[in-house]
């Protein structure tokens, strides 16, 4: 599966502690990150990650534009409800394909952590039948 991981700044360290604690699973899969948390998490968990430019300069319109393309299965994003983001527009659009494309998608460490146990059950398998590009 192909897993997008984003963070605001002041979430980027519950990314890390959450990617540590489930790195046997999320080291079955490909992980895709905007670049500063992209870079963290290989920094501290020395997983590998396809990063792409931050979020605020278009990472979460490129991870977007995967989503429209049915390439990507995940997203796990830690926002910061309590901090003006000034790339809101993104976000909003990010979640918003999410919710277009089925894509399943959690906002903070309690839904990840379903998502992942979902996952190493098989209960995401789903994604794996429809038709797949690239």
């Amino acid at each position: 599966m192909k897993i997008a991981l984003i963070a605001h700044d002041r979430k980027k360290d519950d990314l890390i502690q959450f990617v540590t604690a489930y790195q046997p699973i999320l080291a079955q899969h490909t992980l895709y990150a905007t670049g500063t948390t992209g870079q963290r998490v290989i920094d501290g968990t020395g997983l590998p990650v396809i990063r792409f430019q931050s979020g605020p300069l278009g990472g979460d319109q490129q991870i977007g534009a995967m989503i429209a393309q049915n390439e990507m299965d995940m997203v796990i994003f830690f926002r910061d409800p309590l901090t003006a983001q000034p790339h809101e527009p993104d976000v909003t659009a990010l979640i918003r394909l999410c919710d277009v494309y089925g894509i399943p998608l959690a906002t903070n460490m309690g839904t990840a952590e379903v998502l992942l146990k979902g996952l190493e059950e098989g209960f995401v398998d789903w994604r794996l039948l429809g038709e797949r590009r690239g």
